[in-house]
Protein backbone atom coordinates (compact mmCIF):
# COMPACT_ATOMS: atom_id res chain seq x y z
CA UNK A 1 0.00 0.00 0.00
CA UNK A 2 2.73 2.47 0.96
CA UNK A 3 4.77 1.64 -2.15
CA UNK A 4 1.67 2.21 -4.31
CA UNK A 5 1.21 5.65 -2.77
CA UNK A 6 4.87 6.49 -3.34
CA UNK A 7 4.69 5.39 -6.97
CA UNK A 8 1.52 7.45 -7.41
CA UNK A 9 3.26 10.54 -5.97
CA UNK A 10 6.29 9.92 -8.15
CA UNK A 11 4.13 9.66 -11.27
CA UNK A 12 2.23 12.80 -10.34
CA UNK A 13 5.44 14.73 -9.65
CA UNK A 14 6.96 13.76 -12.99
CA UNK A 15 3.70 14.53 -14.82
CA UNK A 16 3.53 18.00 -13.22
CA UNK A 17 7.14 18.73 -14.13
CA UNK A 18 6.46 17.69 -17.73
CA UNK A 19 3.41 19.97 -17.82
CA UNK A 20 5.54 22.89 -16.58
CA UNK A 21 8.21 22.10 -19.18
CA UNK A 22 5.56 22.07 -21.92
CA UNK A 23 4.23 25.43 -20.73
CA UNK A 24 7.73 26.92 -21.01
CA UNK A 25 8.15 25.50 -24.50
CA UNK A 26 4.78 26.90 -25.62
CA UNK A 27 5.56 30.29 -24.12
CA UNK A 28 8.89 30.44 -25.92
CA UNK A 29 7.32 29.28 -29.22
CA UNK A 30 4.73 32.06 -29.01
CA UNK A 31 7.41 34.62 -28.24
CA UNK A 32 9.65 33.46 -31.05
CA UNK A 33 6.74 33.60 -33.51
CA UNK A 34 6.19 37.24 -32.59
CA UNK A 35 9.72 38.57 -32.11
CA UNK A 36 11.77 40.26 -34.75
CA UNK A 37 15.03 39.97 -32.81
CA UNK A 38 16.11 36.53 -31.56
CA UNK A 39 18.48 38.13 -29.04
CA UNK A 40 15.74 40.22 -27.45
CA UNK A 41 16.53 40.80 -23.75
CA UNK A 42 12.93 40.00 -22.83
CA UNK A 43 13.16 36.64 -24.60
CA UNK A 44 16.40 35.82 -22.82
CA UNK A 45 15.06 36.95 -19.42
CA UNK A 46 11.88 34.89 -19.77
CA UNK A 47 13.87 31.86 -20.88
CA UNK A 48 16.34 32.19 -18.02
CA UNK A 49 13.64 32.78 -15.40
CA UNK A 50 11.40 29.96 -16.55
CA UNK A 51 14.24 27.48 -16.94
CA UNK A 52 15.62 28.42 -13.51
CA UNK A 53 12.20 27.94 -11.94
CA UNK A 54 11.78 24.54 -13.55
CA UNK A 55 15.26 23.49 -12.47
CA UNK A 56 14.37 24.42 -8.86
CA UNK A 57 11.14 22.42 -9.09
CA UNK A 58 13.07 19.43 -10.39
CA UNK A 59 15.70 19.80 -7.68
CA UNK A 60 12.98 19.87 -5.03
CA UNK A 61 11.30 16.76 -6.45
CA UNK A 62 14.65 14.97 -6.59
CA UNK A 63 15.43 15.87 -2.98
CA UNK A 64 12.02 14.52 -1.92
CA UNK A 65 12.79 11.28 -3.74
CA UNK A 66 9.85 11.74 -6.10
CA UNK A 67 11.93 12.02 -9.26
CA UNK A 68 15.24 10.35 -10.06
CA UNK A 69 18.06 12.81 -10.66
CA UNK A 70 18.66 11.34 -14.12
CA UNK A 71 14.99 11.85 -15.03
CA UNK A 72 15.15 15.46 -13.91
CA UNK A 73 18.30 16.12 -15.89
CA UNK A 74 16.79 14.45 -18.96
CA UNK A 75 13.66 16.59 -18.70
CA UNK A 76 15.70 19.79 -18.53
CA UNK A 77 18.08 18.60 -21.23
CA UNK A 78 15.23 17.73 -23.58
CA UNK A 79 13.66 21.15 -23.06
CA UNK A 80 17.01 22.89 -23.61
CA UNK A 81 17.54 20.94 -26.85
CA UNK A 82 14.05 21.78 -28.09
CA UNK A 83 14.51 25.45 -27.26
CA UNK A 84 17.87 25.47 -28.99
CA UNK A 85 16.32 23.92 -32.09
CA UNK A 86 13.54 26.51 -32.08
CA UNK A 87 16.04 29.33 -31.68
CA UNK A 88 18.22 28.03 -34.49
CA UNK A 89 15.20 27.72 -36.79
CA UNK A 90 14.14 31.26 -35.92
CA UNK A 91 17.62 32.65 -36.63
CA UNK A 92 17.82 30.70 -39.90
CA UNK A 93 14.45 31.99 -41.09
CA UNK A 94 15.02 35.57 -39.96
CA UNK A 95 18.78 35.89 -40.31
Amino acid sequence: MVSEILVNHQEKALALLKIDADKILKLIQVQMDNLTMPQCPLYEEVLDTQMFGLSREIDFAVRLGLVAEAEGKELLGKLERELSTLHEAFVKNNG
